[in-house]
């Protein structure tokens, strides 16, 4: 059977459609049966309190004409009765709980006949009037009638009461009329029916308007109670959304959005303050995740930011989670407080001695900034310049923004605003170093080096020109531009003569450019539509490419398969030096200039030069010793069998038409020590 329901209709249109039950609100019926039921248990339980007053006074008023009349022991013993199922009516009217349906109906209808039995005493009045024939028959009558009335009257709410009052009353008047005789006492008695009748119909007529009332209010006040729990889950869901929409889901903490408008309060609230921003980053979170797996990383950043709502209760600090394993603190010192530099040391020396998961390995990093009135946006890239610096230091190390860093932080600025309009513009240029052959003393190769002087801040050196492209996403951009200009040095290598026609160029590519752009792609299509034969090009990259060894292995390979030679740059300082020279495309290492420096005066760099030669050797892998600085570090070079060499004091990096056109070049000298 399909379940009933009650819908309210809340417009005052009465052409406006039902709601459905999928569009309106609804009261289920068995729900809103139950609702009524109760209220009519409850007005049956009042008007009986009600009506018991009056029932007692017409009692002890009639024993006190049964005793005028001299039927004092009928009286009596009538009042006693009455007073008895007078106090039974009383009792059962009390205000009792009726947790179920059919507690509320096994109450009424115990209220029903509670009130039937006193109507029943009410029909032993013939008793006290010799069946209404004694002289008290006007005043007995009267009461009957006057009590049935008042019974409807006050029963409106269940039928069943009035009813089982006045029906044995009332037919127990008729009765003893009737069986008196006489047209006067039948036409009585023909009256007290019809009377009767319409007692029964008042009583039921009242009890529908009651139960119509009732079913109204119910519905309304239980819609309008769906409609507060409804508005009280959807405020719940809307404070739920408005939480998760300004703090971050793992810790907590308020994200990037909740970290900005916070930030506005906090501010206006505090205009004209000096105040201060902390930029947190863990040292060493990374090899966590790696090493533990993202779940415990997950943990360390809840138990961190467990650590930094406690340590910054007191300083009613904005805290937010930045992103990744950085966060960010923004608040106002007052003069009681630690300065924001002691703040930063004291939150250094409390990471250092909390335990947290694999905390032995964590360190923490600060970078500080204190503003006035400026931009908060501005001074978070401040922080982050102060916490490049401090990282830069080491572990556990904290920086403070000041004019250095500041003229930094513009120089670095301007060159991503304007690196853009000068690769476009042929501003970035490359210059080219050699790698000698020692031996024949001849050219071995070239070394494509970036070269921009930025128009307001001089040179920008080419790691700056790197992470610029990077920072602004123009990598493919500058990678494009770098390699156009490489193609077309070789074609003027090739027209310069056969001394140069096979000379190959390098080109530096960056870890990240590795992983996140399709360099074989890129450098393959350019390769075929410039005609250039892949072996004239050569791509060195740094041993931090093995970090990410199976997201460049793929295109590592196909470069090598087009026969592009791959150079490791930076041999030696690297995560997995002897690692990458099993890679099946590793054709050369260029040792790093920190193992070569040192050649000239005592050291163990030799032994591990030698080494390093030996196992190239023995791979059949060319090595490259660079940073040459003078005669001595040559000389020891030739004696440990490297015969490729890179440094000033060979030549310095010179435009393509200056190395071809400088006899000192092709004909090098190594002997010759004065730098170039």
């Amino acid at each position: 059977m399909a379940r009933r329901a009650v819908y309210l209709q809340l417009s005052m249109n009465p052409s406006a459609p039902t709601p459905s039950p999928t569009s309106a609100a609804f009261v289920d019926e068995a729900v809103l049966l139950r609702l009524v039921r109760i209220d009519q248990l409850a007005g049956v339980r009042r008007s009986v309190r009600a009506a018991l007053p009056v029932n007692v006074v017409l009692s002890i008023a009639a024993a006190i004409v049964a005793w005028n009349a001299g039927r004092v022991e009928a009286g009596l013993w009538w009042l006693s009765l009455s007073l008895a199922v007078n106090l039974l009516r009383l009792f059962l009217s009390r205000d009792v709980p009726a947790d179920t349906g059919a507690a509320v109906e096994r109450q009424l209808k115990i209220m029903a006949v509670s009130s039937a039995a006193s109507g029943c005493v009410w029909a032993l009045i013939p008793v006290l009037c010799d069946g209404y024939t004694s002289p008290q028959t006007l005043f007995y009558l009267t009461s009957v009638c006057g009590i049935c009335a008042g019974s409807v009257v006050f029963g409106i709410a269940y039928a069943g009461v009035p009813i089982g009052f006045v029906t044995p009353a009332l037919l127990s008047v008729a009765a003893c009329l009737s069986y008196a005789g006489g047209f006067d006492n039948l036409s009585i008695a023909a009256t007290v029916v019809l009377y009767l009748a319409a007692l029964l119909r008042s009583a039921f007529l009242s009890e529908r308007v009651f139960c119509a009332s009732s079913r109204l209010k119910n519905a309304a006040t239980e819609l309008a109670s769906q409609l507060h729990r409804e508005h009280a889950i959807s405020s719940d869901a809307n404070r739920q959304l408005a939480f998760q929409a300004s703090h971050d889901n793992l810790t907590g903490l308020l994200n990037r959005q909740g970290f900005t408008e916070a930030t506005a309060r906090h501010l206006a609230e505090r205009a004209g303050q000096r105040h201060a921003v902390l930029l947190l980053d863990l040292d060493g979170f990374k090899t966590i995740n790696d090493t533990f797996g993202h779940q415990t990383g997950d943990r360390v950043l809840e138990d961190v930011a467990a650590w930094l709502r406690t340590e910054l209760l007191e300083l009613e600090a904005i805290v937010c989670r930045w992103g990744g394993d950085e966060f960010l603190v923004l608040y106002t010192p007052r003069e009681d407080q630690h300065s924001a530099a002691q703040l930063a040391q004291t939150l250094i020396a409390s990471f250092a001695s909390r335990s947290m998961h694999s905390a032995a390995i964590l360190g923490l990093s600060v970078g500080v900034v204190l503003f006035d009135e400026a931009d908060v946006g501005d001074s978070i890239t401040f922080a982050d310049e102060a916490l490049y610096e401090a990282k830069h230091a080491g572990r556990n190390n904290f920086r403070v923004f000041d004019e250095v860093l500041k003229e930094r932080s513009d120089r670095r600025r301007d060159v991503e605003r304007d690196l853009r309009r000068a690769i476009q513009a042929g501003d970035v240029t490359l210059m080219y170093q050699p790698i000698v052959r020692i031996d024949d003393r001849q050219i071995h190769s070239l070394e494509a080096l970036v070269r921009w002087t930025h128009p307001s801040h001089g040179p920008v050196p080419p790691e700056e020109v790197i992470h610029a492209a990077a920072a602004t996403g123009l990598a493919e951009m500058l990678l494009r531009h770098i390699l156009d200009e490489v193609f077309s040095a070789l074609r003027v290598l090739e027209a310069a003569g056969p001394r140069f026609a096979d000379v190959p160029i390098a080109v530096n590519i960056s870890p990240r450019e590795m992983v996140q752009l399709p360099v074989d792609d890129i450098v393959l299509g350019m390769l075929g539509r410039r005609g250039i034969a892949p072996r004239l090009l050569q791509i060195e990259i740094t041993e931090e490419i093995a970090l990410d060894f199976h997201a460049t292995q793929a295109r590592l390979n196909a470069l090598a398969a087009a026969d592009i030679a791959i150079v490791v740059d930076d041999f030696g300082v690297g995560y997995s030096s002897i690692a990458s020279l099993r890679s099946s495309y590793v054709r050369r290492v260029k040792i790093d200039r920190s193992f070569v420096s040192g050649l000239s005066g005592p050291s163990r760099n030799a032994a591990l030069v030698a080494f390093t030669v030996q196992v190239g050797h023995a791979l059949g892998i060319e090595v490259v010793a660079e940073g040459v600085e003078c005669e001595e570090e040559l000389n020891v070079l030739r004696s440990l069998g490297c015969n490729l060499v890179q440094g000033y004091h060979l030549a310095r990096p010179e435009t393509l038409e200056t190395l071809i056109s400088s006899p000192a070049i092709r004909y090098a000298s190594i002997a010759d020590s004065s730098p170039r």
